[in-house]
């Protein structure tokens, strides 16, 4: 039988005062294994001396939470590590990004994820049929992300195929890629409109160096 995993995360949303609401998909067949590029990436992080923490890229880029008595140069190091097994994992994402002022309520929110999502699933149909079961990881963070997910999900694909499981991102390393991956987004949002913070440039340093560390080999990974 053959397995495809959604993990489903969001950064921003209707509320708050985030300019920007995104929610990414970090699509892996489960018949390619993590387990060795994990193993690598925590034996780095022993080798380094460095905490095992599960990633959360506000905190850390914030020193908050679980990175609080962190230095900058140790929170550094841990997003390079991490940045490391992205790109060894054998994965693809893709990420919806809307500014929310555009879609000033849950309802418009919701319907033009789904409206996207839906024209996203239909083009890439011949692959997500060719799985025998499909499993959505999301922690249900939030009703509007939710709604659209199952919207679109099942007007598109066999509904006896798919499998919903409430996750969180500290028992999921892919769930913890796909925080990672809303974050660079994200930032190459804010680095592309000149709305990069002090604590992007701090983390990423310039736009053309983040663009040339970060984003041009993230992207590789990406579905069009």
């Amino acid at each position: 039988m053959r397995e495809l995993s959604i993990f489903v995360d969001e950064s921003g949303g209707q509320s708050g005062i985030s300019k920007y609401c995104l929610v990414t998909l970090v699509f892996h067949n489960q018949d390619d294994s993590i387990a060795e590029p994990v193993r690598a990436y925590e034996k780095a992080l022993s080798d380094k001396s460095l905490p095992d923490i599960p990633f959360h890229a506000s905190p850390l880029m914030y020193g908050k939470g679980a990175y609080g008595t962190l230095s900058h140069e140790t929170r550094h190091r841990l997003f390079s590590s991490f940045f490391v097994l992205v790109r060894k994992l054998p994965i693809s994402y893709k990420t919806f990004a809307y500014r929310r002022n555009e879609l000033d309520t849950p309802q418009a929110f919701t319907a033009r994820l789904k409206r996207d999502l839906t024209i996203f699933l239909v083009d890439y149909l011949e692959y997500f049929q060719s799985f025998d079961q499909i499993k959505i990881y999301y922690d249900n963070g939030q009703h509007m992300v939710t709604e659209a997910l199952h919207g679109a999900i099942e007007f598109v694909l066999a509904k006896e195929a798919i499998r919903y499981t409430r996750a969180s991102p500290l028992n999921y390393r892919l769930f913890q890629i796909a925080d990672f991956l809303c974050t660079i987004e994200l930032s190459a949002i804010k680095f592309e409109k000149h709305e990069e913070t002090a604590s992007d440039t701090k983390l990423f340093g310039n736009s053309r160096m983040f663009t040339r560390n970060y984003l041009r080999l993230i992207r590789r990974k990406a579905l069009k």
